[in-house]
């Protein structure tokens, strides 16, 4: 096998990268910890409903939840156990998860790495479905469907995203709704793994006590050759640069008000300014919204705020959207809301001193080496460079050399107040306000 070794040497970081016979991308990050990280990513989101494939003439459009309705059923066999039987024998933990833009499969363990990969890629490239299974299973993501409806913070969240977005998918939820998982039959699931559950749309990424060889060996001995190459384009509605709605308001059984409130961002067009977007505002957002925030500090101290508080960047690579994100819970989210609008339109003209750039700086670079000590974070920075031609370990590289003059323009650009959304989550009974 042809390895390609990657090294940082100022990091003290490295991991070696393969494409295995069967198409699958793999990487393995070795460190000597007292546990192994394994992932195994597929490029199927929610996002992705509607596609059209070569040598077809009309598009296919999902119901929305398909993405996430195969997680559950991709760890069932047809012996009528499952994947987490087979991880609890050898004493893992397992998980997945399906978000916008990816399915995501893992486990945890201490020991017996190789049983446990084994484990990992047979049940994601073996589906079964049938009219049974796939009744019983719209059965229970219906019930997880009514919880999720009836969460605060989801509700807020959705409706945000849906203020946000007038025609991207993003703006839908995830598990879909009892109408479109009824839907969902076990010939449209089948449909779906042929297409997108092929080991070329796939992603291995190992980190701890795995090696190369025992990875190619694991996948040598359960994967096949890599099958003809399926075209697929992913379609998606032109999303406007301009915002659906300013304002979303739910009830819900909470104590105090819940808020989040965002302000859209157009996307950068390449994938070096989004690079450079993300390191610069990573920064822009400690100096804002970090723990000693001139900011923070002046809201937590007028009792506007609790240690809930929180602003990030948000920026999809592959799905091509960007906002800035703040979450609050308070009794008046509206007038935090303005001062942080008053803050930001102040930074805008009046950026942050050098030095305070320099101290937040240091601050994000440090956090970024500290995740280095961690499987975990290092896997999934690793899966976040799936698509890009620059490695995770660059990251720290460009979060200490984005130049102070570029990232006040990027901020000035990123942060459209005059793209203002927000959604809120109120006591049920709140009177409404004028």
């Amino acid at each position: 096998m042809n390895y390609r070794t990657v090294r940082n040497d100022e990091l003290g970081e490295s991991f070696v990268t393969f494409r295995h016979k069967s198409g699958l991308p793999v990487y393995v990050l070795p460190k000597e910890r007292s546990h192994t990280f394994a992932l195994l990513g597929v490029r199927f989101g929610a996002a992705d409903r509607m596609f059209r494939v070569k040598g077809e003439t009309e598009p296919t459009v999902l119901p929305d939840g398909v993405a996430h309705f195969l997680e559950h059923k991709m760890f069932e066999d047809e012996n009528g156990g499952d994947a987490f039987e087979r991880f609890a024998q050898t004493g893992a933990d397992a998980n997945a998860f399906t978000s916008a833009e990816e399915t995501v499969y893992l486990f945890s363990a201490t020991e017996k790495e190789e049983e446990n990969l084994r484990i990992l890629l047979d049940f994601v490239t073996h589906p079964y479905f049938t009219k049974e299974t796939v009744a019983k299973e719209q059965g229970i993501i219906g019930e997880e469907i009514d919880m999720t409806n009836d969460e605060p913070g989801t509700m807020a969240y959705y409706n945000l995203l849906r203020a946000l977005f007038a025609e991207h998918p993003v703006r839908r939820e995830i598990v879909g709704t009892r109408e479109s998982i009824a839907q969902i039959t076990p010939e449209l699931l089948y449909r779906c793994t042929d297409l997108f559950y092929r080991l070329s749309n796939m992603m291995l990424v190992g980190c701890g006590k795995l090696t190369p060889e025992a990875v190619e060996r694991v996948c040598d001995e359960l994967l096949p050759e890599e099958k003809e190459q399926i075209e697929i384009e992913r379609l998606f509605p032109e999303e406007p640069e301009t915002i659906c709605k300013p304002y979303m308001r739910a009830e819900a059984e909470i104590a105090r008000p819940l808020a989040e409130f965002a302000w859209k961002a157009i996307p950068a067009k390449t994938e070096e300014e989004k690079l450079r977007a993300w390191a610069a505002n990573e920064i822009t957002a400690n100096l804002l919204f970090g723990r000693s925030s001139e900011l923070g500090n002046r809201l937590y101290e007028s009792g506007l705020i609790d240690d809930r508080f929180d602003g990030a960047f948000v920026q999809s690579f592959r799905l091509n959207y960007a906002y800035w994100l703040v979450s609050v819970s308070n009794d008046d989210p509206d007038r935090v809301k303005d001062e942080v609008l008053a803050e930001v339109e102040r930074r805008k003209k009046q950026f942050f001193t050098r030095e305070e750039f320099e101290t937040a700086r240091r601050v994000v670079y440090t956090d970024k080496l500290i995740s280095f000590d961690s499987v975990e974070s290092t896997a999934f920075a690793a899966l976040s460079h799936w698509d890009s031609e620059r490695d995770y370990l660059r990251d720290p590289g460009l979060l200490a050399s984005i130049p102070y003059e570029e990232a006040f323009e990027i901020f000035k650009s990123t942060f459209r107040t005059d793209r203002t959304v927000m959604s809120v989550v109120v006591p049920n009974g709140s009177p409404r306000k004028e």
